[in-house]
């Protein structure tokens, strides 16, 4: 009985490793196929107004060698756009380019896919 359990360790250790491992690599396949999409995308400048921000806290926990835990944050920035024919895009933005808009700005916003370049007040 001791040797099947131990088998059966194995095996489920085995398969949680690879599917954790094959998960890393599906994010990394998907954020190099975003990252060349936007490469390959026109830069557009469109006239637009921010309709709303939001943030998203990630909590991070960390353990060493001396099984001490340490916590740290991270926060992500995120920005609504309406451009003029109505449609809306929410685009990642740094923290002081979050820091720098207001719901209601409305100028010449520049993008190139998902990525955001720039936002001008008019």
């Amino acid at each position: 009985m001791g040797l099947l359990s131990n088998s059966g360790f194995e095996i489920m250790f085995f398969l949680i490793f690879f599917l954790i491992l094959g998960a890393f690599f599906v994010m990394l396949f998907q954020g190099i196929r975003q990252w060349n999409k936007n490469n390959h995308s026109p830069r557009l400048t469109v006239n637009a107004s921010v309709v709303a921000k939001r943030t998203n806290v990630s909590h991070h926990h960390h353990h060493n060698a001396n099984m001490a835990v340490s916590h740290s944050t991270s926060t992500s920035y995120y920005v609504t756009f309406e451009v003029e024919s109505g449609d809306r895009m929410e685009l990642h933005v740094s923290g002081s380019e979050y820091g720098m808009l207001a719901e209601g700005d409305y100028g010449r916003l520049t993008f190139q896919g998902t990525r955001y370049l720039d936002f001008v007040r008019s």
